[in-house]
């Protein structure tokens, strides 16, 4: 396990490559960051929580800035999906703190939910016909629903979203461009509302609950650019590359928590 500046530079460059790879597909990467948090950084539970959340805030608005400045903003997706994520977050957050300190018990859900989807994304052709078809889209009702869901799996597990959020809609037949720009953008409201959450939930428990704030930082910073970075290649990738990027990140997303959950 790392100590002392060595943390702060491995997690921005941790950061820095997990985001650009994630973020044409519109997954900040947070995910993949929280069991290297706590395997390498060392961050504690609960802490671990709000830092991961906290490094979203920091690092989405440069791959957010970068899909504005290519007149990519999500358009009313973005709306719909803040609608269910941001109630879901705070709900997730107190759930973390008061009742899952370990929060392992939904290591089998998320393993059940992103493993076979990410398989199917990674293996799937990537020309899809109801890109074209929006009948085959998820009405915004269903939509407000499953965001709220993963809101609320964000709150506990300190992820924005978009790592759930991402491959739904894609498969549902949207395409990356409409996706990636939506997905982070709830994924940026969602984190920054329970950064809040657990900052104030810190103010009336004791133990690890606020985020470790130079971890955080230095993960955010990488991050920034890392989203800057990945939202700049989004227009010169393949569609169907960044489909099956995505779906081999979600599959090993999976496995991994298949493995927490039978350890």
């Amino acid at each position: 396990m790392l100590t002392g500046v060595w943390v702060d530079v491995a997690a921005l460059l941790a950061s820095y490559a997990i985001a650009t790879i994630a973020s044409p597909a519109g997954v900040s990467g947070a995910v993949l960051l929280l069991p290297f948090q706590i395997s390498v950084l060392g961050t504690p539970s609960p802490a671990v929580t709000p830092t991961n959340l906290l490094f979203n805030v920091i690092a989405t608005p440069g791959a957010l800035y970068r899909y504005w400045r290519q007149h990519q903003t999500g358009g009313r997706l973005t709306a719909v999906l803040v609608a269910g994520t941001l109630p879901g977050v705070i709900v997730g957050s107190i759930i973390r703190v008061d009742f899952l300190p370990g929060a392992r018990g939904f290591d089998i859900v998320i393993a059940t939910v992103l493993a076979p989807l990410g398989a199917w994304l990674a293996v799937s052709s990537g020309t899809l016909r109801s890109h074209t078809n929006r009948k085959n889209h998820l009405s915004e009702s269903v939509l407000v629903v499953v965001a709220a869901i993963v809101g609320c799996v964000g709150g506990i597990y300190g992820i924005g979203g978009g790592s759930i959020l991402a491959p739904i809609l894609i498969a549902s037949g949207r395409p990356s461009t409409d996706v990636a720009p939506a997905t982070l953008s709830s994924t940026f409201v969602t984190s920054l509302a329970g950064v809040m959450t657990f900052l104030i939930l810190s103010a009336h428990h004791h133990g690890s609950i606020a985020p470790d704030w130079p971890v955080g930082i230095a993960l955010g910073l990488g991050g920034l650019f890392g989203g800057y970075t990945g939202a700049r290649l989004q227009p010169h990738l393949p569609d169907a590359l960044i489909r099956r990027t995505l779906g081999v990140l979600v599959l090993a997303i999976g496995i991994r928590y298949a493995w927490l959950a039978a350890a």
